[in-house]
């Protein structure tokens, strides 16, 4: 009986997507490590993640930034956060940052084209204002957090104020955030709009930290191994041997626990899509925002690659992605060339046969050719991602294509700057062993001189590594009525304090250190700079 009623949503819902749009669920994780899902041979269970990557593509060389709101950022836009002001920290709770309002987000132009939208989960793209709430970036329906943090249980909130809600209003359901967050999504798959259809976005808190997991899953991860390889990175292992010193117990089992909750809520997802009927016609497509959280207290495992996330090292930015559609996509089978987050939205868009509608170019590009077709894609043009977390003034910078891979950790002192180079042919040498900086002068020099010149788009007032508030800053009881409403804004951008007059001087005397003017691609002062461009105000 179960088999034919399944037939038949099948049936019904083919008729009422006759246009051929695929539905498209995007399924983000946040820090999951390399070596911690089973197709990777890790020691936790995720028979989920596992059945996604054995019924479509794994996605076996994905790039995202190395933390959080940038990866996010680059998600929804198709382009690098350099360009966005949110690509060397998060937005933090005492940020009034978020993404320009000219930015055109995925979830927009899925709604322009006729979609019905959802985010359910962790936003963490800005909420001073409501221009930067989901609600105003096309999604018409938002169950979750503004911030990140907010616990695993109630009372779910950040900084001591309150941060769950559904469309701007307060909610107080009770339960595991990981498993409230599949509910939702199933509810809503259900009681959808059946002539329309449907782009929904899960992005689950888990498996960040401050860790926590139902009793029985703690139990069953008990006594996991907790003698995980090196790193063989300074800021990660050093962490982890401080710990050890201390007696600090091992973060490995909790986070296990964490990651096997997260892989039974996207079971759920999965289980209420074949109920529905719509498996076939269903872009999957799932990732982790960075590398996972390998130090002391994250509990993850990115071996055999090196580093974790807030690196740009392999193992912080190289990450666990799979995507499944059984209707176009043939299972079992692996994309091995690079495939960054920023090409994340034009993909989707091709094979919804919707235009991106972005006003700037985007720095990403469709790889529906490679994924349906088994098409090369070559990546002949370099990628750059950054992080300056956690410590102010410690910048972790990286280029790569194909051949090659520059990492540059750059550490500024009121004073001085010191910079190590590491240099990789990357596809010969994935796991990052030999270093041939001292080898290759020339081509470290030539890759520099590129990240100090995509370094100088960043407008100066974007995100930086400040973890603490300040001075006297205060949250508020409750983030849902924190947002400045439109009505209460006025309607342009504002202006800043420099004169008119001055802007283009002042930009000019910037030079690699940053823009006054947004999106703006000069390298002043050897070109113009976009301060006299209209298109750029």
């Amino acid at each position: 009986m179960r088999q034919l009623l399944v037939l038949l949503t099948s049936v019904f819902a083919l008729a009422c997507h006759a246009d051929g749009k695929p539905n498209v669920v995007v399924i983000v994780a946040d820090d999951l490590g390399w070596g911690d899902v089973g197709f990777h041979g890790g020691d936790i269970d995720t028979p989920s993640l596992d059945r996604l990557a054995s019924e479509g593509i794994e996605l076996n060389r994905f790039y995202t930034t190395p933390i959080c709101s940038p990866t996010r950022a680059a998600l929804m836009t198709g382009r690098n956060p350099m360009r966005l002001g949110v690509a060397y920290g998060v937005i933090l709770p005492w940020d009034s940052i978020g993404i320009h309002p000219d930015e055109r987000f995925m979830s927009e132009s899925f709604l322009a084209d006729g979609y019905q939208t959802a985010i359910v989960g962790k936003w963490h793209l800005g909420h001073s204002q409501q221009g930067f709430h989901p609600n105003e970036r096309g999604f018409e329906h938002f169950y979750g957090h503004l911030h990140t943090e907010v616990g695993y249980f109630p009372p779910f909130a950040n900084q001591g104020g309150t941060d769950f809600q559904r469309n701007g209003e307060t909610i107080d359901d009770q339960g595991y955030e990981t498993f409230l967050l599949a509910d939702e999504v199933s509810r809503y798959i259900r009681e959808r709009d059946r002539d329309r259809p449907f782009f929904i976005y899960l992005p689950f808190l888990a498996p960040h930290t401050p860790l926590a997991a139902p009793d029985d899953l703690v139990e069953k991860y008990r006594d996991i191994n907790t003698d995980l390889e090196p790193a063989r990175s300074k800021q990660t292992d050093l962490t982890r041997q401080r710990a050890r010193d201390r007696g600090v117990p091992s973060a490995r089992p909790l986070y296990a626990a964490v990651v096997d909750a997260m892989d039974q809520a996207i079971g759920q997802v999965l289980d209420t899509l074949d109920d529905e009927g719509l498996a076939d016609d269903t872009i999957v497509f799932f990732m982790s925002d960075n590398g996972g959280a390998a130090y002391s207290v994250g509990g993850a495992d990115n071996a055999p690659l090196r580093g974790g996330k807030g690196e740009v090292f392999e193992g912080g930015i190289r990450v666990v992605s799979v995507l499944r559609w059984p209707a176009r996509v043939p299972r079992g089978k692996q994309l091995t060339d690079v495939m960054t987050v920023m090409d994340v939205f034009p993909t989707l868009a091709d094979a919804a046969g919707i235009e991106t509608g972005s006003r700037f170019p985007l720095d990403g590009r469709s790889l529906l050719p490679s994924i349906l077709e088994g098409r090369p894609a070559p990546r002949k043009e370099f990628v750059f991602f950054a992080s300056e977390t956690p410590n102010y003034g410690q910048f972790n910078l990286t280029i790569f294509n194909d051949e090659w891979k520059l990492i540059q950790e750059v550490e500024q002192d009121q004073l001085t700057s010191r910079v190590v180079n590491h240099l990789y042919r990357i596809s010969e040498d994935p796991y990052e062993f030999s270093n041939l900086a001292d080898q290759f002068p020339d081509v470290v020099k030539r890759l520099a001189t590129k990240i100090r010149d995509w370094r100088a788009i960043y407008p100066v007032s974007g995100t930086r590594s400040t973890i603490m508030p300040p001075p006297g800053w205060r949250a508020p009881r409750d983030w849902a009525d924190f947002p400045r409403s439109l009505e209460s804004l006025q309607q342009d951008a504002a202006p800043g304090m420099a004169p008119p007059a001055l802007l283009d001087y002042l930009d000019r005397q910037l030079g690699h250190r940053g823009r006054l003017t947004y999106d703006c691609e000069t390298t002043v002062p050897l070109g113009d700079v976009c301060a006299d461009d209209d298109a750029q105000q």
